[in-house]
């Protein structure tokens, strides 16, 4: 883990959150935009992602293990560096939810958690029908995490909902390159990108 003030290091880190999602197998998309841009990157996985997941497609990418669960007792520790920037990508119903009512009840919501109460930027990208998306705890859910500065891409302008079961016709507009921008994950100075 890299303690170092943001000024001090030679890299900056994006910790992605993703999701168990139609869209979640492409999350190497992201990972690769981010490096791209000349970004260290981390990925907390819900456990519901791992069926989605190419982990060790992932884990050779960035170099780090991909973490879904919190450590047991007696485990050593072995957490994601501060990140620079946080992106939950792709967001179901349940996480976004949950996030905003405090529940961090995994490691990778626990994160996401985490980083919105230190102020660090963050920026989540739905893929939830539009079933789910019309309920109101989901726009409520929507509603309070923007009041807490979190960028949420959803909706005109954002990510629109899909019709249920027709999820699998827009993986591939999926916007993996407007929530990095959105969380502030730019190019930096000797990125490759």
């Amino acid at each position: 883990m890299d303690g170092r003030p943001v000024a001090e290091r030679d890299h900056r880190i994006l910790t992605a959150v993703v999701c168990g999602a139609g869209v979640a197998p492409d999350a190497y998309r992201l990972v690769e935009l981010a490096l791209n841009r000349g970004w260290s990157v981390d990925v907390a996985a819900t456990p519901s992602a791992l069926a989605f997941l190419d982990v060790a497609k992932l884990e050779a990418l960035t170099g780090n293990p991909v973490i879904s669960e919190h450590r047991r007792p007696g485990e050593v520790r072995r957490s994601l560096s501060e990140a620079d920037a946080l992106v939950v990508a792709p967001a179901t119903f349940n996480t976004i939810c949950k996030l905003a009512l405090g529940i961090s009840d995994t490691y990778a919501l626990s994160t996401a958690a985490e980083a919105i109460g230190r102020g660090v930027p963050v920026a989540v990208l739905p893929f939830v029908n539009a079933a789910l998306a019309g309920r109101k705890p989901f726009v409520a859910a929507v509603e309070s995490l923007r009041s807490e500065g979190v960028r949420v891409l959803f909706g005109p302008g954002g990510w629109e909902p899909h019709p249920p079961g027709t999820g699998g016709e827009r993986i591939d507009a999926f916007p993996w390159a407007a929530v990095l921008d959105a969380a502030g994950v730019s190019a930096v100075a000797g990125g490759a990108g």
